[in-house]
């Protein structure tokens, strides 16, 4: 039987270790966009690697990849008055994270979804990032969300 405060530590510990695989699925789309190569060839050298990612990163990173032609689509038609070629690369892949997470990870609440990738943004990208990122996907959250 868990102790006072052990459930409490099990879900840090499991928030923690999201987060680091949330960064972990970024290095593989932020360096497959960058470098123009497949995701799945960056992913598999990421694999081959001593420190391969975890589960979730590689579940992230092939659900991005496999959702991407309607990710993009979403950040097209949502981003107002930007160009997806023009956002930093890091915004533009967390937001298709976020976006992947948000309409098809059931495991994950959407307001995490979105909370963990503007941390994310701010953290990794401009000063800016974070409230653009939470615009867009809190605009599709809420269209997507049932009334």
């Amino acid at each position: 039987m868990a102790g006072p405060g052990e459930g409490a530590q099990e879900g840090r510990r499991r928030s923690a270790s999201r987060r680091q695989a949330r960064k972990r699925a970024l290095d593989v789309l932020y360096e497959a966009d960058l470098r123009g190569r497949p995701v799945s060839a960056v992913l598999t050298d990421h694999i081959a690697r001593d420190d391969p990612p975890p589960d979730f990163a590689l579940a992230l990173v092939r659900g991005v990849d496999r959702h991407r032609p309607e990710l993009d689509g979403l950040i097209i038609s949502h981003a107002r008055d930007w160009r997806l070629e023009r956002m930093p690369v890091v915004d533009r892949n967390l937001l298709r994270m976020g976006l992947f997470e948000i309409l098809h990870d059931d495991e994950i609440p959407t307001a995490v979804a979105i909370d963990e990738a503007v941390d994310l943004a701010k953290e990794l990208s401009t000063d800016d990032s974070g409230r653009f990122i939470n615009g867009i996907l809190a605009r599709v959250a809420a269209e997507r969300s049932p009334t």
